[in-house]
């Protein structure tokens, strides 16, 4: 941006990290924290990047956009696009959950529901952005959302005062929140304003797990996808798959996946033992830290952090 104090935003960034101590020690984890994304202003962390990409296209002149989403990304770029005066095609699931359709339409933005996969969806925004020349403001590809992202790192960084978790843990589906807090880490280390960059894990749907199977050479090809709670994660194709997967093997990482009745008893036990109402994709990552536990990846000891990406009233209460 050449001018960031004419930027677009709501105020998003700055959540906090809390120790979720009954939870952890339910794990036979000594310091588990989370770190409540979901206070960020539409209530998940992609106002991060939204802020940013939706601040150069304002810049650039931009009018009218689309874009496509689970949910989440499409009503952060719907609230930041009605902030910024810009028009906004909003591709989803028909499927996705209703409270998220809600959110998205009360920003006043076009929703554009797609019947079939999450992948249907995408191609269905770049048909209708390429039939009507419009600019296709996809979070999954845009390298200024990773500019937003980047900065939970800053955050982590100064709320653990330099003693960073050993991990992060994270539940991913195309990775804009991993890959954006790898940028940040790599930034500080080089600023040397910390020594050592906290190794990343991801955590997906065993229903949708692609990143997992090409990380442990697993077989799986996105027609073995099926329906998972955890929507915002459903990505059988993941864009930038490769990156991913590069980025963990040079923070030493793993990717484990969890099967569908662990993400809703993770769900519920975050809400009764800690208070935290998270959507099931949050619930995801919580529910990979026993399996890589077991694989004597993270111990007992170890400070551990989990970002809680989405709000649950996002999403379906759990049963």
């Amino acid at each position: 941006m050449i001018n960031p104090s004419s930027g677009v935003s709501l105020g998003e960034g700055g959540t906090p990290s809390v120790e979720l101590k009954v939870l952890g020690e339910s794990l036979g984890m000594r310091h588990l924290h989370g770190k409540l994304e979901f206070l960020n202003p539409t209530g998940s962390f992609k106002d991060r990047g939204t802020a940013v990409m939706l601040s150069v296209a304002m810049e650039r002149g931009v009018t009218e956009l689309v874009e496509d989403s689970s949910g989440n990304a499409g009503a952060s770029v719907s609230a930041y696009a009605a902030r910024a005066g810009i028009k906004a095609h909003v591709f989803v699931p028909a499927d996705a959950p209703q409270a998220k359709l809600r959110q998205i339409r009360v920003y006043g933005s076009e929703v554009h529901p797609i019947e079939g996969t999450r992948d249907a969806v995408t191609a269905a925004a770049k048909d209708f952005h390429r039939q009507h020349g419009l600019v296709y403001a996809s979070h999954m590809l845009s390298p200024y959302f990773a500019e937003g992202t980047k900065t939970f790192a800053y955050e982590v960084a100064r709320q653990f005062d330099g003693a960073l978790p050993g991990h992060i843990v994270f539940p991913v589906g195309n990775g804009s929140l991993f890959i954006g807090a790898y940028k940040g880490f790599c930034e500080l280390k080089a600023a040397r304003i910390i020594d050592d960059i906290p190794r990343l894990h991801c955590v997906q749907a065993r229903s949708v797990m692609p990143l997992v199977a090409a990380f442990t050479d697993q077989s799986w090809d996105a027609g073995a996808a099926s329906r998972t709670v955890a929507g915002g994660i459903a990505i059988a194709a993941p864009s930038r798959q490769e990156q991913i997967l590069d980025i963990l093997r040079l923070v030493d990482g793993t990717a484990v996946a969890v099967e569908e009745s662990n993400i809703v008893q993770m769900q519920q036990n975050l809400a009764e033992q800690e208070g935290v109402f998270a959507e099931p994709t949050s619930a995801v990552a919580f529910a990979g830290l026993d399996e890589i536990m077991k694989q004597g990846v993270i111990l007992g000891n170890d400070t551990v952090l989990v970002p809680v990406t989405g709000f649950g009233l996002k999403d379906e209460a759990p049963r």
